[in-house]
């Protein structure tokens, strides 16, 4: 699970990177903050469900559940903290950032050892 984050923290760095040569500094800051959007509750969500895992008896499903719940508020609670507190927010390279921090997760079944 913590490879799918990586990977998504990797795409996100790659998308402001790209969105910073083509839209310049705000551009590559609004692609990280679309990117990020998607990777902290993401990372987050790991972090909980690796904790959980680890009580005896596993985790149990309702947990799942709620993390996910959870995960999907904060990305949608970080998207308007952004669209809010970020002036200069460039929404084409936010967009880009948020969707292919979102498909990066496609790339963690392509690397499995």
């Amino acid at each position: 699970m913590f490879r799918a984050v990586i990977l998504q923290i990797g795409a996100t760095l790659v998308t402001a990177a790209i969105a910073g040569l083509l839209a310049g500094p705000h551009g590559a800051v609004s692609a990280a903050l679309g990117g990020a959007a998607c990777f902290l509750p993401n990372l987050l969500f790991a972090l909980r469900l690796s904790a959980a895992s680890k009580k005896p008896g596993g985790a149990p499903p309702a947990a799942f559940f709620v993390g996910e719940f959870i995960k999907i508020a904060a990305t949608i609670v970080l998207l308007a903290m952004a669209a809010i507190l970020y002036r200069d927010l460039q929404w084409l390279a936010l967009l880009a950032g948020l969707i292919v921090a979102l498909k990066a997760n496609l790339l963690a079944f392509t690397f499995r050892s």
